[in-house]
């Protein structure tokens, strides 16, 4: 996993949080945080995709991650940009994030996050 010092070099993990208002509805992070309609996020960043125990994923994801997909910020930044694009098939209705700097900011936002969520 990233260290959240070498996230932020990348992205403002502060103006991330304010995007992931958007990713609130569907996903949490932090101590406590719990499946929803999507995976929990602690952890995320350099992990494997679809690895959340106890989340039921798309077979696309669960495909992407046997072929041994993990989630670098560059993985994510394309996953995030158009999601149902990335992956076909995907269960996930978001559109996706079009600025660069949204999804950046995201994504040094998730990297704070460690798997226990601290």
């Amino acid at each position: 996993m990233l260290s959240p010092a070498f996230a932020s070099a990348d992205g403002d993990p502060e103006a991330g949080e304010k995007v992931f208002r958007k990713c609130k509805a569907c996903h949490a992070v932090g101590e406590g945080a719990e499946n929803k309609v999507g995976p929990m996020l602690n952890g995320i960043v350099g992990r494997q995709a679809a690895t959340v125990e106890g989340f039921g994923y798309s077979p696309v994801l669960i495909s992407l991650s046997e072929e041994g997909l993990v989630w670098t910020p560059e993985e994510l930044d394309a996953f995030l940009t158009k999601p149902r694009d990335y992956a076909k098939g995907i269960k996930m209705t978001f559109a996706g994030l079009r600025k660069e700097d949204d999804r950046a900011n995201i994504i040094a936002y998730l990297a704070t996050f460690e798997d226990n969520g601290s």
